[in-house]
């Protein structure tokens, strides 16, 4: 097969099933589609995956960006045939005690996470977290740990881990969604403290921004900053992490499908703040959505090239390779043992 030459837009949509038929190579060969996000209705075991980024990748040129959710714990999409990843809250309970070991777990961690993921012709996996555990029901295990420095330390580790695998990493959820309890999966999400308070949860984000080449934005109202969602906001994405902080790289939204998004309209209103408040992409994690947003007649914009193909997987070495070193394979032990106990 041929694939078609276009530039990648400024979407990251869901589709469902483990291969690709006609109706989906059609709906992924939209000029506004950039990428995709798999998730477990797309796997079934590492060689079909495989199999799936290789049409992925041949679907057109450039190739689309193919990524996932890989946390660990309770957000991992790929089980069977990879690494159980513990949470990343396991990283922070070593932290107060073990603090030499908990900065290499978080290597191991990401490293390993990275490895697996590239092997299988996938690019990236959105993270870190930087969140802070205070409180989120959403958040919660997913953060590194409750205190500031804590989680500065052992991300930039979990951040060497993946840059030397090969892998692009992601910074979420931007400004901080981990002191408000609400999950803006299900409901609206407002953040009432004073912006001085809100500074210890951007602190991990101000001071990793250099090592990042894309920032997640979260789905929570900030109203002493601005009432609306950050992922929608231009003082949020313009002024502050734009302009403050100086970030050169993809601002990406949250999925668009989630109910935090509400306060922006409906789906094609979202589309229209999130592109007007300065985000590169967002995400279309529902296919049912993804095939309604794809149908309206818009000029899309288009995410910059070159930040694009930063996104991509440039593995270090094959995993077979790896698995030759003693080295890597007692990381991946490790940390299937940490997940067991988690």
């Amino acid at each position: 097969m041929m694939s078609v030459e276009r530039p990648l837009g400024p979407l990251i949509i869901g589709f469902d099933g483990t291969r690709l038929d006609a109706a989906t190579r059609e709906f992924l060969l939209h000029p506004a589609v950039g990428g995709v996000i798999l998730f477990t209705r797309n796997y079934d075991n590492p060689e079909q995956l495989q199999v799936l980024t290789e049409e992925l990748a041949a679907l057109r040129h450039p190739r689309l960006v193919v990524s996932v959710d890989q946390e660990g714990g309770r957000v991992q999409r790929f089980r069977e045939g990879f690494t159980r990843l513990p949470p990343l809250s396991v990283l922070g309970r070593w932290h107060a005690s073990h603090p030499d070991r908990a900065c290499d777990l978080a290597y191991r961690h990401g490293r390993v996470m990275a490895a697996e993921l590239l092997a299988r012709g996938v690019d990236l996996s959105w993270a870190p977290v930087l969140d802070l555990d205070r409180g989120s029901t959403v958040i919660g295990d997913r953060a590194m740990a409750d205190r500031t420095e804590a989680v500065v330390e052992l991300a930039g580790w979990y951040l060497a881990g993946m840059r030397d695998a090969g892998m692009a990493a992601c910074a979420k959820h931007f400004p901080g969604h981990g002191s408000v309890e609400a999950d803006s999966h299900l409901e609206v999400v407002v953040d009432a403290r004073c912006e001085r308070e809100l500074e210890d949860d951007l602190a991990p984000f101000a001071r990793l921004i250099d090592q990042v080449q894309t920032v997640m934005m979260a789905h929570v109202c900030y109203p002493a900053v601005d009432a609306a969602p950050a992922g929608f906001s231009r003082q949020w994405v313009g002024d502050c992490l734009r302009g403050r902080l100086g970030f050169e790289g993809l601002v990406v939204s949250d999925d668009l499908d989630m109910v935090g998004a509400e306060p922006a309209g409906g789906l094609p209103e979202r589309l229209d703040q999130a592109f007007a408040a300065g985000c590169d992409l967002a995400l279309v994690c529902k296919p049912e959505s993804a095939r309604r947003v794809l149908e309206l007649d818009r000029d899309w914009p288009v995410p910059p090239a070159a930040a694009m193909a930063r996104l991509y997987g440039r593995p270090l070495a094959s995993l077979d390779e790896q698995l030759t070193v003693p080295e890597f394979r007692a990381w991946r032990d490790s940390l299937k043992a940490l997940s067991k106990d988690s």
